[in-house]
């Protein structure tokens, strides 16, 4: 009697474990399911717009003209000419800009997460940073206007642009490498500490390189993120269709602006121009990010 009793909890046990293995199984391939479906509708408009882009656009991207002149001298009415000057445009506005929010956004994040601490002054540019992660690329552009233009008298130049985008991609480059610093273990920096390194050369030789992909990886980001802006330009850097690359003095072109100046034609010649202005920009974006993976990809082979 006592070897039945005792047999019996231990079958209903064993009963309920595999209910309950059961129920685990369904509800994970109930979530897989709907992970997946939520994907694949996330996919449908993203491959939309570059099939549509990539299909309307791809057959000037094939003319060498196209990489190598200008719009000078063509009007909406005619075909030809170039994106040569609003892809200068682009970069050395994206350069410049670079130049000036990547020192910024990494050395704030090393501040944050190295020395600030929770401090009062940590909290404040913490802030901050938060505000001008959603301040809109408008806000931006009027901002440096009252500032560059109408307080100082300088022109609407492409420097002034990449000013104005400054301060939209220094948020984003401060929050990633303040997340990737984040993850670098302690032990690393205990083990720098323990062999009498100091803090700063411990941040320099063994923080950053062990962040380093992270790091380049917020900075396409951030790239990514200012590189199709068209409120700055608009109101910063007015559109010409020669070439200029000086970004002190004239006016400059960009791949914004040039969609935008053709967007408003109705003429056939325009709307190809439009489209394939928009697909350059989209693989000018994926040619950085490629790049920036490739980088890090062989500074992680180098520091095995």
């Amino acid at each position: 009697m006592s070897a039945l009793s005792s047999a019996r909890p231990s079958g209903s046990h064993l009963d309920l474990t595999g209910n309950r293995s059961r129920g685990r199984a369904v509800r994970n391939v109930v979530a897989t399911v709907l992970v997946a479906a939520c994907f694949a509708l996330a996919l449908v408009p993203l491959a939309w717009i570059l099939w549509t882009v990539a299909s309307k656009g791809f057959h000037l991207l094939l003319d060498p003209n196209w990489w190598g002149q200008s719009q000078r001298g063509i009007t909406s009415r005619t075909a030809g000419g170039g994106a040569y000057h609003a892809i200068a445009g682009s970069l050395i506005t994206a350069v410049m800009c670079a130049l000036v929010s990547v020192p910024i956004g990494v050395f704030g994040a090393i501040y944050l997460v190295e020395y600030g601490r929770g401090g009062p002054l940590a909290r404040a540019v913490s802030f901050m940073v938060d505000i001008l992660t959603g301040i809109p690329s408008i806000v931006a552009a009027l901002f440096i206007y009252a500032l560059w233009v109408t307080l100082f008298g300088f022109g609407r130049v492409g420097f002034a642009v990449s000013l104005s985008l400054v301060l939209l991609m220094v948020p984003t480059v401060l929050r990633l490498t303040e997340e990737v610093l984040r993850l670098v273990p302690n032990e690393l920096r205990e083990a720098s500490a323990a062999l009498g390194v100091p803090r700063w050369k411990t941040i320099l030789k063994v923080v950053v390189p062990t962040a380093f992909s992270g790091i380049v990886t917020g900075v396409m980001l951030g790239l990514a993120r200012i590189m199709g802006e068209t409120a700055p330009l608009l109101i910063l850097g007015p559109y010409t269709s020669g070439i200029n690359f000086n970004p002190f003095a004239g006016n400059m072109a960009a791949l914004p602006t040039m969609i935008n100046q053709d967007r408003t034609e109705s003429l056939q010649p325009a709307v190809d121009r439009t489209w394939a202005a928009a697909l350059t920009l989209v693989l000018l974006v994926l040619v950085l990010n490629l790049l920036a993976r490739a980088v890090a990809r062989f500074s992680a082979v180098r520091k095995r």
